[in-house]
């Protein structure tokens, strides 16, 4: 029994050793792996840092000093005579063409910058170079120095059109129930019928020339019946009406009764 005791406390003894082992141990690689890491990120921002610096000393390229092109107007003078009589032909030391003609093509290609202006049709060779004249487009007189002021031509105004002919219509005092070819009958209104509305509508039209109603207004009548009196009176034709040999419109009134059987 005593045996069992020993070997029991002495076996806890052992794990509780293993433990200590194992949580200093596991305490130990976490710190190293923590300082393994920092040391880590510091090293790559010293490396982007250096990658920096090497690639703004590669992108700078030196610059060529920029010289002052002023050759053109030190080589153009003006010659020593009257500035209200200028030479009858320009003058060049060189005659070269303008970049702007297709038809004279340069014997070579160069990359200094010319000093003569370019030779206008008509230039002759001299000692110095006469500025260069005004340019004209494809209208005046080249070198041309008139005075004349241009004369604007307005093209003319269109004609005024027409006046309308105003549109003669004729007012017939009396009634067009008799002078109607086709004149039909209104239907009797439901409604009427129930409570036995009976009575006249007049209905006033306006007739084309070709006797077709186009217009239809009831003046008078009851308002169950005039919305079948204006469709009836829509629907009539009558003949053209004529003022010598012009057919014209007219206007009048159409009647229509409404009786209870």
């Amino acid at each position: 029994m005593f045996n069992n005791l020993i070997e029991s406390s002495s076996h806890a003894r052992e794990y509780k050793r293993r433990g200590s082992f194992l949580l200093f141990t596991t305490g130990v690689y976490a710190v190293l792996l923590l300082l393994a890491g920092v040391a880590s990120i510091y090293a790559y921002d010293a490396h982007l840092e250096a990658q920096t610096t090497e690639l703004e000393l590669l992108s700078y390229v030196p610059l060529d000093p920029v010289t002052p092109d002023r050759v053109i107007s030190d080589t153009t003078r003006t010659p020593a005579n009257n500035p209200r009589n200028p030479p009858a032909q320009p003058v060049r030391t060189d005659l070269i063409s303008s970049v702007a003609d297709p038809t004279r093509v340069p014997d070579h290609l160069g990359t200094t910058p010319v000093t003569v202006p370019p030779a206008p049709r008509g230039a002759v060779l001299g000692t110095y170079n006469s500025p260069p004249g005004p340019s004209f487009g494809s209208r005046g007189v080249p070198e041309g120095r008139g005075s004349t002021p241009v004369t604007i031509i307005e093209p003319p105004p269109p004609p005024p059109a027409p006046a309308p002919t105003p549109v003669r219509v004729i007012k017939i005092s009396h009634v067009l129930n008799s002078e109607a070819k086709y004149l039909p009958k209104p239907s009797y209104p439901l409604m009427a019928k129930q409570i036995r509305v009976q009575g006249t509508v007049a209905v006033q039209v306006l007739i084309d020339e070709t006797g077709k109603v186009i217009s239809a207004k009831a003046l008078s009548g009851h308002p169950l019946l005039v919305a079948e009196s204006v469709k009836a009176a829509m629907q009539a034709r009558f003949s053209p009406t004529m003022i010598g040999d012009r057919p014209v419109k007219i206007s009048g009134v159409i009647t229509y009764n409404f009786l209870m059987p």
